[in-house]
Formats: C-alpha cells, structure tokens, sequence
C-alpha cells in the first residue's frame, strides 16, 4: 500500500491543553516483536517502512507513567492506585489518573505537590515506565513508534497514530486503520476501547486523557511481561 492516500475529512474544531492544540484522533498500539528478531531491530524495520511510505522524521518524543500507592485506607474505602503520567507534546501539563478513575489535568507543579503529599501516596519508583522513540509525519498523520522501558530494560514497542485534522473517532477510524495496515501489516489493531466505552460512543469528541488512557492500559500490560530480546541497545 505504497500510494496511500488519505483523501479528506473535514477538520473539526480543536481545544487547547497545556498550551499546545489538542490532539486529534489518536491510537496507541503494542508492535509484537519480530521472529528471531530484538526490540531495535524491530523498532528500526518500523522506520524504515515508514521512511518508505514517503514519512517525514520530525525529531522524538516521550511518555512516562509514575505509580503511587494510598498509604492509608480512607474512610473504609479500597486503595486506588494512582498514575501520574507526562508527554513531550504537552510539556507544561501532566494527566494523573485513579485507577478506575476519575482523572485530573494540571500544569507540572502537581509533581511538586505529589512530594509534599508523601504522607498519603509513596512513589514506586520501581515501577516507573517510559517510552521513548521517533515521531514521523505524513500527509495528515503523526506517527511515533516507541521503546517501552521499565528499570533500563526495554519491555515492548508501541506505535501511536494520530490523524490530526479530526477529533470525532466515528469520521475517522476506518481511514485511521488503513493507514496501519500499510505499515503494521497483520499487526494492526482494532478500535481502541476507551473510544467505544463513551456514552456517546465514537461520535464523542477525543482528548488527551483518551490518549494517555491508552498508554496507560499498555504500560500495566507490558509490566507483566518479559519479552525475548529485551536488553536496551
């Protein structure tokens, strides 16, 4: 699918958060890795698809997920996790989400008050997850295909899609999933559930939150696995 094409959709209106436009419609995906093959490897047959496609490597980006635990049982209620998770397109804002919800946005003095809530929530540094990679643009399309990394020791690859002229899932997946698939092959994924769990269903306008949602439901699920080949390099 060399001559891809993503044709055109109208762009919908978009808000502002952390001081950058919001994104647009956005999938985050696990890339299993190749037979036989490491994680670089992988990540760098990847780029080269893209590169083949005609993208446009426009420099790298990052995410990142802290865990915190309750240290105290409030009012008889069950302890919630909660995730205090950061994004090199939103530098200025940081999203920190219960387990289970709810979640809130604030700008990045919230990781200073997180210190000085240590009485409540201790920091398990220990499980502390990154993902770190290259971001390409095409046509309409960012992409960034990423390292997930926990204590030095790469745990998976992800690939984020986003098309961003449109904020409405239900305008734009089937285009959104074509795009995969000419890149991803057999590995592409299927409409991410944060999309379809709204009330509204996909005709609900997208944010941030569905974004980072979707990093996160990856990280706890790269936590519990080891995967072949794993060393950084």
């Amino acid at each position: 699918m060399d001559n891809f094409s993503p044709g055109s959709i109208q762009p919908k209106a978009k808000k502002t958060f952390g001081g950058k436009t919001s994104m647009g419609v956005t999938c985050v995906c696990q890339v299993p890795v190749a037979e036989g093959k490491s994680v670089q490897q992988t990540v760098d047959t990847l780029h080269k698809k893209l590169e083949q496609l005609g993208a446009v490597k426009q420099g790298s980006f990052w995410v990142d997920c802290e865990t915190y635990h309750p240290t105290g049982n409030v009012s008889g209620q069950p302890s919630k996790l909660l995730y205090v998770m950061h994004n090199s397109e939103t530098p200025l804002s940081c999203i920190a989400l219960f387990e289970g919800g709810p979640c809130l946005i604030a700008d990045t003095n919230f990781d200073v008050l997180m210190v000085k809530l240590k009485s409540h929530f201790q920091n398990a540094k220990a499980h502390k997850v990154e993902c770190r990679g290259s971001r390409y643009r095409y046509c309409d399309f960012l992409i960034k295909v990423g390292t997930v990394t926990m204590s030095s020791s790469a745990r998976g690859i992800s690939v984020e899609v986003e098309y961003c002229p449109c904020v409405v899932p239900g305008d734009c997946w089937n285009l959104t999933k074509e795009f995969m698939q000419s890149f991803l092959g057999p590995s592409v994924p299927e409409l991410p559930s944060v999309f379809a769990a709204k009330p509204e269903g996909l005709f609900a306008p997208s944010d941030c939150v569905d974004t980072m949602t979707q990093y996160l439901e990856l990280f706890n699920k790269l936590r519990k696995m080891q995967i072949p080949g794993s060393n950084v390099r």
